[in-house]
């Protein structure tokens, strides 16, 4: 086993593998996808490492009640590195994943409430909100102990945190996280009070926090009870090091820093100074591997859905989206941009065809159930207005196929990605590596990922949606040699930091 990272503790809701039970009983597990996954086991090969994550299903419970001291076989790990499932109560945990992760951060972040109705914070939310604490408080318990015996020394027992009530971390400068050689790397919106939980108890585990969403500016921050946004802050702040996809989150998070904690904020090192602790900020986009990316699009699935979308399509333009159906894709708006793609250039009339896969998303709450309700009212209205019959004006799926969205990049001439607000969007970098025929990109500048792909991408307000239907009409009609040079520097820079160096990135800035 290769330990040269020594032991390394990764702790996020959906974990590298799921688990799923046979009509006989028995349970057969799965890796997990997408770019996180693929980055964060990454490192895997070269240290020990602990995966805590939630049990999210009742075959993942079953899974992890049924192994020994908790604790299953990594995926792609060495020998001592392990997945740890938390059977975290149903209660508890829909209060903590739905009405608060879900619910509300999600709808801070994304800036997704409408203020005039919701969102009010009475009595229920606290309730849900000690169930964010204990959920949180789980994650730390399970860290802290697969952190292995305290080590002594400045970061010992009995250490106090600068200024802090109880034990903290040090920085990574500070000699405590080399001396125990443990590093600690949270992720995500569900888990941002971990941070600190572990450092009370570990403080001899160098911790960093990744945000995966966009952050919320202060005045839309202040949003939540005050109590609460305190909480978030001093939460992250408890890491050594805290990531984001793009500057535009991390100036935020500085703003809402110095805002609600008085923080001391050094934008030109990078730094929080809060409660005697420094925490630093660092940029890190996610990007795609490249290879990889390519070699699964050249599966024998793949082509078989190549080959049936360019016989349904019948060798027209084709536009393609890729989202969830998730509210701050603004899969609607998009629709209604192609409607008046439609109305104003009617040249393109039987000449494209949209294709728009909206996946399944969240519908366990009411707001997405309707969404999706929504963007298939409006994908009828389209198809009823202008279908004729030799010409499909508009193809919308709502059933999770990977192969088939992959087919789609490859065959694509133009890219429709256009979020109210999104931490990153791999969709973005993922399609024009893919495409065959070198796609454009029409990109939402609320997007994360618009920093890196803005020469690149015809970038649009996403609630314009005149502005961007002129821009897919600017994409349809891009000379050749123009958008094969747009989509070469696209997909050069989607593929600059893949997810083995995104994370390793990380590691890094703890020391």
């Amino acid at each position: 086993m290769s330990s040269e990272r020594g032991r390394v503790l990764i702790a996020s809701n959906r974990g590298p593998l799921s688990f799923s039970r046979a009509a006989d009983g028995t349970l057969t597990s799965r890796r997990g996808g997408g770019g996180m996954v693929s980055g964060l086991l990454s490192v895997a090969g070269h240290a020990d490492v602990l995966w805590v994550c939630a049990a999210l299903s009742d075959a993942d419970r079953a899974a992890a009640r049924s192994a020994a001291g908790g604790y299953l076989d990594l995926p792609e790990g060495g020998n001592g590195s392990a997945v740890r499932m938390l059977d975290i109560g149903a209660a508890t945990f829909h209060r903590a994943y739905n009405s608060i992760a879900n619910s509300t951060l999600w709808f801070i972040h994304h800036m997704l409430y409408d203020t005039p109705n919701r969102p009010d914070f009475g009595r229920a939310f606290r309730r849900e909100w000690e169930s964010y604490r204990d959920y949180n408080a789980a994650f730390a318990a399970a860290l802290a102990e697969g952190a292995g015996p305290q080590r002594p020394g400045p970061g010992g027992p009995g250490a106090e945190r600068p200024g802090s009530a109880g034990p903290g971390s040090a920085g990574p400068g500070s000699g405590q996280s080399g001396a125990a050689g443990i590093k600690a790397m949270v992720q995500d919106y569900h888990l941002c009070l971990a941070p600190k939980m572990l450092a009370r108890a570990r403080p001899d585990v160098a911790i960093g926090f990744f945000s995966h969403t966009p952050w919320a500016p202060p005045d839309y921050f202040a949003l939540l009870p005050d109590y609460v946004a305190v909480e978030v802050l001093e939460g992250i702040l408890g890491a050594d090091h805290a990531g984001f996809h793009a500057q535009r989150w991390v100036d935020a998070f500085c703003d809402c820093c110095e805002r609600f904690l008085g923080a001391a904020v050094d934008r030109a090192t990078g730094t929080v100074v809060h409660d005697g602790h420094t925490t630093t900020l660092g940029v890190h986009p996610l990007g795609v591997d490249a290879a990889e990316l390519r070699r699964r699009g050249q599966g024998a699935d793949v082509t078989a859905q190549v080959t049936a979308l360019t016989a349904m399509t019948a060798g027209r333009k084709l536009i393609v989206r890729i989202d969830r159906t998730e509210l701050s894709k603004n899969i609607v708006r998009g629709l209604a941009a192609y409607h008046e793609l439609l109305i104003t250039h009617p040249e393109w009339r039987g000449k494209v065809t949209h294709l728009a896969f909206a996946y399944p998303s969240r519908h366990d709450l009411p707001e997405y159930r309707e969404y999706t309700a929504r963007v298939q009212r409006v994908a009828r209205d389209i198809v009823d207005e202008f279908g004729t019959d030799d010409w499909d004006p508009l193809l919308l799926s709502v059933t999770d196929d990977y192969p088939r969205s992959l087919a789609a990049y490859r065959i694509a001439d133009v890219l429709l990605v256009n979020p109210i607000r999104d931490g990153m969007n791999l969709v973005a970098k993922e399609g024009p590596i893919l495409s065959e025929r070198g796609c454009a990109l029409v990109l939402s500048r609320e997007a994360g990922a618009a920093a890196e792909l803005a020469q690149g991408a015809l970038l649009v307000n996403p609630y314009d949606v005149s502005a961007t239907a002129q821009a897919l009409h600017e994409a349809l009609s891009m000379p050749d040699s123009e958008r094969l040079h747009r989509a070469d520097l696209l997909a050069r820079a989607g593929s600059a930091s893949p997810p083995v160096e995104w994370f390793t990135a990380q590691l890094d800035a703890l020391g």
